[in-house]
């Protein structure tokens, strides 16, 4: 049991109340922090990328609404909110209203399986990587729904594109995580992250830069990210699988977006660049010789702390694509999943096996 569930049950208990209500309310209060905090989260990327985009093409970027703009995406998300909620006549009514859904509930979902720190994670399964990514294979889903329902044939384009880039993307990355389940000897997150713990040099991505490389561009393939996003290319398509989307439908389709991509970025950093591990293995709190409990609170903001630069420096990187390279042919990016990324990914598995056969006969 985590520090911050014990400290929960320990005051729950004081007040009487019965086990199996102090249970549900513990996922309930989870999932409610979880789900607060993501949006926050979401609408601080939209303004970060809107800034940052600004910077590469010299512009300002939003600078009116706040102080230099920093309340641009909360009025944004208020204007769409109250806008009209259309219903295309020729709709398919209960696949249109799910696919939001289907899109959206899914990341929140996996969004509890990431490790924060030692006592921040929602919820620690043994399979933590595995369930990541069966329950992110249901996105592409709602997204095709979203286009056999609305239609349109744009929106249908967009959603066959969606399922047909994901069918391809997945395979290299099951198999690069087949090759870091082989490095850790696990499929929990929590015990990959502390598989890594120590300085630097025992993160994943040494052994496997090749496999971080391949699963950072397969990612950027699952997000719909320039230069892979087909399923919304403005340019062909109108705006792909949303064009008859409005209100808080498209908005649920825009907050999974960015979501996808904070989740992603703390799913790599986890991987590949040792989660919530320090990068030089000492801990601020160890060397301050504080008490137990305080320490351990101490503790576990520091990890949040060095999973979210780590995070942050991925967006970073994701958001650098977009403001560096044109979109690409579709057929480009299927052929180079399949000639090119699962040839490597398979490379990539076989070098980790050498590997881990040295490391056992030392």
């Amino acid at each position: 049991m985590g520090l911050f569930y014990v400290i929960y049950l320990d005051f729950m208990r004081q007040i009487n109340i019965p086990d199996w209500l102090i249970i549900i309310l513990w996922h309930i209060i989870n999932f409610c922090f979880a789900a607060v905090l993501l949006i926050f989260i979401v609408l601080f990327l939209v303004l970060f990328e809107r800034k940052y985009l600004a910077f590469f093409t010299r512009r300002k970027g939003p600078n009116r609404v706040g102080l230099n703009g920093c309340l641009q995406t909360a009025a944004d998300g208020l204007k769409i909110l109250f806008k009209e909620n259309i219903l295309p006549s020729g709709a398919d009514k209960f696949l249109y209203f799910c696919a939001p859904l289907l899109v959206f509930s899914p990341i929140m979902a996996v969004y509890c399986l990431i490790p924060f720190a030692e006592d921040l994670t929602a919820y620690n399964s043994c399979c933590g990587v595995l369930l990541f990514m069966a329950i992110l294979s249901l996105p592409p889903l709602g997204v095709l729904f979203a286009g056999y329902s609305s239609g349109n044939k744009y929106s249908l384009i967009g959603g066959i594109r969606s399922c047909v880039q994901s069918i391809s993307s997945e395979i290299p990355v099951f198999i690069v995580l087949a090759g870091i389940v082989l490095l850790t000897g696990s499929m929990n997150l929590n015990e990959i992250t502390k598989a890594q713990s120590g300085i630097f040099l025992n993160w994943n991505i040494f052994p496997s830069i090749l496999g971080f490389i391949i699963f950072l561009i397969c990612s950027l393939i699952i997000m719909n990210r320039i230069p892979f996003d087909f399923p919304e290319a403005e340019s062909e398509l109108t705006a792909g699988y949303n064009s008859e989307y409005s209100g808080m439908k498209f908005a649920m389709f825009f907050l999974g977006e960015y979501a996808l991509t904070f989740i992603f970025s703390a799913f790599i950093a986890v991987l590949f660049l040792g989660g919530y591990n320090p990068p030089f293995g000492v801990y601020a709190a160890d060397l301050l010789n504080l008490p137990l409990i305080s320490g351990a609170i101490v503790k576990n903001i520091e990890q949040f702390f060095w999973l979210m630069i780590k995070t942050y420096i991925l967006i970073l990187i994701i958001m650098w694509f977009r403001a560096a390279y044109p979109r690409l042919r579709q057929s480009d990016a299927i052929e180079f999943c399949w000639y090119i990324l699962i040839p490597l990914s398979v490379f990539n598995l076989f070098i980790l096996c050498i590997i881990q056969f040295i490391r056992g006969c030392l």
